[in-house]
């Protein structure tokens, strides 16, 4: 076995095929990085390999190179090569890499399969034969339960950024397909982190493999100029209109945490004049590509995205990264940020974080090696004045083209037969040709002020007619008996104790009420409990994240052992809670529903058998980790996606309201309703 070639300075010091050293020169790689370096080696000799390394290190060729030297060795048929990627976009990313190298090798395919995309294309193209696939776990596993996928002839597997498919609780699918994978076969796993998880799966899939660590995170850091604003004493939209104004940018990254998030935000500015556009994994996957290749081709200025559907985004244009949410992990800022500065070009970070996010941002300047610079926000003058000087820049632009002609001389006779000084109708020209939007900023703030003023006003009414008045269990016979949903905000922490189970019962609530929090509340259900792992601070950080709404504004939490309760405002938009209940949280979906759902006479199990059925019927078609029970159902008589879509206790498969083709539920009479005795 050769060692790391560290000091290799060209891709000719490696055992490579000329046809993949023709690609590399073709598309002009000269150097190989340290990751490449020290990879390349051990994986040519057939080594399974455990690299620690982040984003935007080289790591598609160090693993993409050595596979594709093997398939030129080895010419046999079936698919030789499985990469697994968290992403889409990251899959597109990795098999148009694989194209590129392998451009000088006759007969080559290679397929990017993930969810989103049509079955029947996929299926066409594994049939008629593909040497490399490149996919998510949960297609992967959906194509080999199906049987259209064989891997009987695995020579590589690849596992691409693994801590990220972890996080996104896919490393179940993942291990799953490990399993269906031929003993006799290497193996290379490449993670940004080393979590306890990612190391099991190494020890326990790998063979005595090669472990790489690069330092990255300080390198990727250095090249970009990272600024922080402290959100304070204003709206961060009209912060980031200022910024926006003010900085010279070419393409610009702005990440929020919600799916819904992006398009509002992406709205807002569009309607400030901005060419902006979202991009999430609400969007059909041709849309998302269509967005993407329009942000190459400068056709939109600003992408609005969500963690997720950024990784393995890769865009030469893009000059600035703005985190308009922070992160909840640092891994994430060091992912964000790693989208500019690239190839050696400098990039700029900026940061929104509020008063109570301070600590974040010390464990990002940690995590970072370097002290976050901050930034004083643009002030109105500043704005006036690049906004004078692109004027004035236009006015240049248009005198040096030389086509007024024709307009010139009508605005002169214009000025002569009305006797009105040139000036003067040269500024009622730059007013039509400005519109609606003011020249100065101060007075667009104004407007802004007095529409938000105008919208309050609007709104403040329906929400104190559409306010319930909560109702109490001990006055109200009729109040339901849901633990959380008939708790009144203004609960003393000793009644909140009264009304505690026994340990015997059930955990005690895990989190108190803040005392200032007045807005009503209603009791929802979560799909998870204390016998999967999980503690208030994983709740509360997943429904921040996917609902945007800030920690001081979820109420009591109580863990039971498998499921939790949890209180939130009421009236949530239907987008937030269609996020939320497709969240993960340690490896499970929420699978989130009202308490106040439940019907007279349901109890626990009921409402949790329910779960469980519409939580399984959004899920693809049999998919789910080996053992679990998951088999083809037969065909099922419809869809649905509203609450209570699944399967009954007596396995008839039943649809939610609004589903495709739904029908009422059939009343059933009182020996159906009534619990069977023991």
């Amino acid at each position: 076995m050769s060692e790391p070639q560290a000091s290799a300075s060209s891709f000719t010091d490696f055992a490579l095929p000329q046809p993949l050293l023709q690609a590399l020169a073709h598309v002009g790689y000269e150097r190989p990085t340290p990751i490449q370096a020290q990879t390349l080696p051990a994986l040519i000799d057939g080594r399974d390999l455990l690299g620690h390394a982040p984003t935007g290190t080289g790591k598609t060729a160090a693993f993409a190179l050595p596979a594709l030297a093997r398939l030129h060795e080895d010419r046999s048929t079936g698919v030789r090569v499985l990469v697994l990627t968290p992403t889409r976009e990251l899959a597109i990313q990795v098999a148009e890499a694989f194209t590129s190298y392998a451009s000088r090798m006759p007969d080559f395919r290679v397929l990017p399969i993930y969810g989103g995309q049509d079955y029947t294309t996929q299926i066409r193209q594994l049939k008629r034969g593909v040497q490399v696939v490149v996919g998510t776990p949960g297609r992967v596993m959906d194509h080999l339960r199906r049987g259209t996928l064989q891997l009987d002839n695995l020579q590589t597997l690849v596992l691409d950024e693994a801590d990220e498919m972890l996080r996104m609780g896919f490393i179940d699918d993942v291990e799953w397909i490990l399993e269906q994978t031929p003993a006799e076969r290497q193996t290379a796993l490449f993670s940004a982190t080393m979590p306890r998880q990612i190391e099991r799966i190494a020890s326990k899939h790998l063979k005595d493999p090669m472990k790489i660590s690069i330092e990255g995170k300080r390198e990727t850091a250095a090249a970009i100029h990272q600024r922080v604003w402290v959100v304070s004493g204003m709206q961060k939209l009209d912060a980031l209109t200022r910024i926006l104004e003010v900085e010279r940018f070419d393409g610009m990254l702005i990440f929020v945490r919600t799916r819904t998030l992006t398009t509002e935000l992406a709205d807002k500015l569009g309607a400030r004049g901005f060419a902006a556009a979202a991009i999430n994994g609400d969007m059909v996957q041709k849309q998302r590509e269509q967005t993407v290749e329009k942000f190459k081709r400068g056709g939109i200025d600003i992408l609005v995205a969500t963690d997720v559907v950024a990784r393995g985004l890769d865009v030469d244009r893009i000059s600035h990264v703005i985190n308009y949410d922070i992160p909840h992990d640092t891994e994430a800022y060091v992912h964000r940020i790693g989208r500019t500065g690239r190839a050696g070009r400098s990039g700029e970070a900026i940061l929104f974080v509020a008063p109570r996010e301070r600590g974040l941002l010390g464990a990002i300047e940690r995590a970072t090696a370097s002290k976050i610079e901050p930034m004083m926000l643009p002030t109105i003058e500043a704005v006036n004045e690049r906004r004078v000087a692109d004027f004035r820049a236009a006015i240049d632009a248009t005198l040096e083209a030389g086509t007024l002609g024709r307009l010139q001389t009508l605005v002169e006779a214009y000025a002569d037969e009305n006797d009105v000084p040139m000036p003067r109708v040269a500024a009622a020209l730059a007013q039509m040709a400005l519109g609606e939007r003011p020249l100065y900023a101060v007075e667009e703030r104004k407007t802004a002020k007095r529409e938000r003023k105008a919208s309050r006003d609007t709104r403040e009414p329906q929400r104190r007619e559409r306010a319930p008045v909560a109702a109490n269990p001990r006055t109200d016979p009729s109040a339901p008996s849901a633990p959380l949903a008939s708790t009144a905000s203004t609960d003393t922490p000793e009644r909140v104790r009264d009304r505690q189970p026994s340990s015997r019962e059930s955990r005690p609530a895990s989190r108190e009420p803040r005392p200032k929090n007045t807005v009503p509340m209603e009791g929802f259900r979560v799909e998870i409990g204390s016998a999967h792992g999980v503690q208030a601070g994983h709740l509360v950080g997943a429904i921040a994240n996917e609902a945007g709404i800030d920690s001081a504004w979820i109420g009591r939490i109580r863990i039971e052992e498998q499921h939790s309760e949890v209180e939130l405002p009421v009236d949530m938009p239907k987008p937030v809670l269609r996020d939320l209940r497709q969240a993960w949280v340690l490896g499970r979906r929420l699978a989130i529903s009202r308490l106040s759902d439940a019907g007279p006479g349901d109890d626990h199990t009921a409402q949790r058998n329910r779960a469980a059925a519409a939580q399984a019927s959004e899920r693809p078609k049999h998919r789910g980790p080996a053992g679990s029970g998951n088999k083809p159902s037969g065909k099922r008589t419809g869809t649905g996606s509203g609450p209570g879509a699944g399967t009954d206790a007596a396995g008839t498969h039943r649809k939610g309201p609004g589903g495709a083709g739904s029908k009422p539920p059939k009343k059933r009479d009182k020996a159906a309703r009534a619990p069977r005795k023991a």
